[in-house]
């Protein structure tokens, strides 16, 4: 049978019976966690391995792991990495040591992710942050030098893809000039499209070939003065699919957050109409789920393709990394304890 094209999170640690019945007839294409769905290893695999037995098939199940605050996965079961920044600031230092060091901590993120059933991350962050901007992105970017960005970021991903796990790369076009967080209010960035070229979307070119992206719900004055990416055809069709030459699995950024308008179902409708692939939803509620999911179409035509495109690049993780070794090295590389 044919998934929809649809992510969904959970409320708890397991499925209620609701939830199975909603999945079932939904069949979302994946699933994702958040830190009120995770208690021990062991509960995490069993709810991973739920939602793939409810549905019926190998569903991607995606986590936002990155490290410093943005980190669902945490100590005392699970080994802190730093920020995004902490390998920036190493790269601007010692460019094969930041490389290295980005390579490896995702590496091993990607080793914790695979051993309780978490195949794709929503990392990494390629967004690049101005003087001003909400903190909301911050030290959660790599730098704020564009190219800086695009080579620790790269190094990231392919740490991932080499442990098994499918980076997203967010949030396209870019969300480092926001003014507030998107969380709560939409933010609008009236930058030239010039400035925008020549900073904000310079690490998005270059990561181009990774098979997933998160969408920005930001407005760009300049492109767009209407709409926010995520329901913005023209930002969506000239810049990520014609100027970016992004050709991967494009999915909306979380759709109940407060910087899009309308009801759930309106943002379903104005997200995919746009040129999404896939709705991502991620808080839960089944009301809402079921809002969305009575405006998600099937999943077929390009973005079924790509959906296939985006699963042929999972490999299984290599046998025989050895990570406690790997994290010792880490900690070497940027010069500091992280189990402190």
């Amino acid at each position: 049978m044919t998934q929809q094209a649809a992510i969904y999170g959970c409320r708890g640690l397991t499925l209620s019976e609701d939830e199975k019945s909603f999945y079932r007839d939904a069949r979302p294409w994946g699933f994702i966690v958040f830190a009120r769905n995770i208690e021990t290893p062991d509960q995490l695999r069993a709810l991973t391995a739920s939602f793939r037995e409810t549905v019926g098939y190998d569903a991607p199940v995606l986590i936002d792991q990155e490290g410093g605050r943005v980190a669902r996965l945490k100590p005392p079961h699970w080994r802190r990495y730093p920020p995004a920044r902490a390998y920036g600031a190493l790269y601007e230092r010692d460019a094969e040591a930041g490389l290295t060091a980005a390579r490896l901590g995702s590496q091993l993120i990607a080793s914790e992710l695979a051993d309780v059933g978490i195949d794709v991350d929503c990392l990494p962050v390629l967004d690049v942050p101005v003087a001003g901007a909400h903190d909301i992105i911050g030290d959660r970017a790599y730098s704020t030098a564009p190219e800086t960005v695009k080579a620790v970021a790269q190094a990231a991903a392919e740490g991932l893809l080499a442990g098994g796990v499918l980076p997203v790369i967010k949030h396209i076009p870019g969300h480092g000039r926001a003014g507030v967080d998107s969380h709560e209010k939409l933010p609008v960035v009236d930058a030239s499209r010039e400035t925008l070229d020549e900073t904000d979307f310079v690490p998005f070119r270059t990561l181009s070939d990774m098979p997933l992206a998160m969408t920005a719900h930001v407005v760009y004055s300049a492109i767009d003065p209407d709409n926010p990416a995520t329901t913005s055809a023209k930002v969506i069709r000239e810049v990520i699919r014609e100027d970016m030459r992004f050709f991967g699995l494009l999915m909306s950024d979380d759709l109940s957050m407060q910087a899009l308008k309308g009801s759930l179902g309106e943002r379903t409708r104005a997200a995919l109409g746009a040129g999404c692939d896939m709705a991502l939803h991620c808080n839960g509620d089944m009301a809402e789920m079921q809002a969305v999911a009575a405006e998600v179409p099937a999943l077929a035509g390009e973005a079924g393709a790509r959906a296939e495109t985006a699963i042929r690049n999972w490999k299984k993780p290599p046998m025989g990394f050895d990570a406690e070794t790997g994290y010792a090295r880490l900690q070497e590389l940027l010069g500091i304890s992280l189990t402190a």
